[in-house]
């Protein structure tokens, strides 16, 4: 195993870094003011678009673009270190043509896309000129579970017919977001993991309404997490992504990156809520000491430290994974990477907050929205419970293909009864 970054990664990193701290980072409150005042997309973004488009740091995360397409398209491997920079501010990934979940419907369309589909909706997102949404979650059902989805996608004639309700659908909230990738049931007496299809519906089309954008631990989405009805939407068979009952093979394809994605964005976001603290840490006095001299706080440091070098590794190896087996052999990986970085990013985070005290619970530093999205992504892209059972039952498969009838005495010279 090799995680070393490549010399076009190191490039990228560096000039993403810069671009950061000369043209994003100076704009964070800006953003925040924009946004409180009720005006978003803030004005100046479409500028820092074009900016980075212009010097080359455009869409960063596809490596199977092709020539014709703008963008860098690194490896898993290469581009985990660039999205872990983007992590450090929270809008900053749009800039690059890099945020969820368009990355994620980038890469569907990319793989299933038709030649129609590909103008319509690839072309635009590829360019940042629109933005998209990803319905599979549903309100009523343990969503979790692919096969609970009720979402009804059923053909009449030369259309579509779409029937259902889902929520926390990101960028439903954005003017700029045109189009939804839905995920539904299009037969549902097909074997279990092909009763699922996936369906391009544009906003704006009869009976698709965004009823509501609700807050999520407390914080308003500019972009929305929004729940969304489709109440008999009706598009042309030539919107169906892909064939009939290959819904939940795309939704698979489509979520390992994207795991690793926010899991890079969440290291760095851990690192900041720790750079914040060893400065708070060093800043305050108690007792006749800075923070950063008393024992519970170097532990808070140090265990810091230690967590996010092992997240990283983890995350780095997964991401070779994928390059050099594919997703499928990443698939315990991805579930380890999911369960462990944003628990790691609640506790980094809460620990910040105490070395801040009552100012870090407020919305003058960044602190209290770091935790908040490391406890809302242990939902987010299946619940710990989900990643967790998916690990065990790949543990015991992997040791029985391992041990096979050996018995335990036999592998500690023990006698186990």
């Amino acid at each position: 195993m090799d995680f070393a970054y490549s010399e076009k990664s190191l490039d990228v990193q560096a000039r993403v870094r810069r671009f950061m701290d000369e043209h994003i980072v100076p704009r964070a409150r800006d953003w925040e003011a924009s946004v409180h005042a009720g005006v978003f997309p803030p004005p100046f973004i479409e500028d820092l678009k074009a900016k980075a488009k212009a010097e080359g740091l455009w869409n960063l995360f596809l490596p199977s673009l092709r020539p014709d397409e703008p963008g860098n398209g690194l490896n898993n491997l290469d581009y985990a270190p660039v999205a872990e920079l983007l992590g450090h501010i929270m809008w900053s990934s749009e800039i690059f043509n890099c945020n969820a979940p368009d990355t994620g419907n980038m890469e569907l369309l990319h793989m299933f896309a038709s030649e129609q589909q590909y103008k319509d909706w690839l072309r635009p997102l590829l360019e940042g000129k629109i933005r998209s949404a990803f319905a599979m979650t549903e309100p009523a059902v343990a969503s979790s579970d692919a096969t609970n989805i009720q979402t009804r996608i059923e053909r009449v004639g030369d259309h579509y017919v779409v029937n259902g309700r889902k929520w926390f659908i990101t960028n439903a909230a954005d003017p700029r977001c045109k189009i939804a990738i839905v995920m539904g049931v299009t037969n549902p007496d097909a074997e279990t993991h092909r009763r699922q299809s996936m369906i391009l519906i544009p906003f704006g089309t009869p009976g698709f309404s965004v009823i509501r954008n609700p807050t999520v631990m407390n914080h308003v989405a500019p972009e929305g997490h929004c729940e969304v009805v489709f109440d008999n939407v009706k598009v042309p068979v030539a919107n169906l992504l892909g064939s009939e009952g290959q819904g939940f093979e795309m939704a698979q394809a489509r979520l390992g990156p994207g795991r690793i994605h926010h899991c890079m964005r969440s290291i760095g976001q851990c690192e900041v809520a720790l750079d914040l603290m060893m400065q708070r840490a060093q800043d305050r006095r108690t007792f006749g000491q800075t923070l950063a001299e008393h024992g519970t706080v170097m532990e808070w440091i140090a265990m810091s430290r230690a967590e996010i070098e092992q997240a990283r590794l983890l995350v780095l190896r997964t991401a070779w994974l994928m390059d050099k087996h594919g997703n499928k052999a990443a698939r315990k990986d991805v579930s380890l990477i999911k369960v462990v970085v944003p628990r790691m990013q609640t506790t980094i985070a809460n620990r910040a907050i105490q070395a801040f005290g009552a100012k870090g619970l407020t919305g003058d530093t960044p602190i209290a929205a770091i935790w908040s999205w490391g406890r809302a992504l242990q939902i987010v892209d299946g619940p710990d419970e989900v990643h967790l059972r998916t690990i065990s039952r790949l543990e015991i498969k992997e040791q029985k293909k391992r041990l096979g009838n050996r018995r335990l005495d036999e592998l500690t010279g023990f006698p186990i009864d």
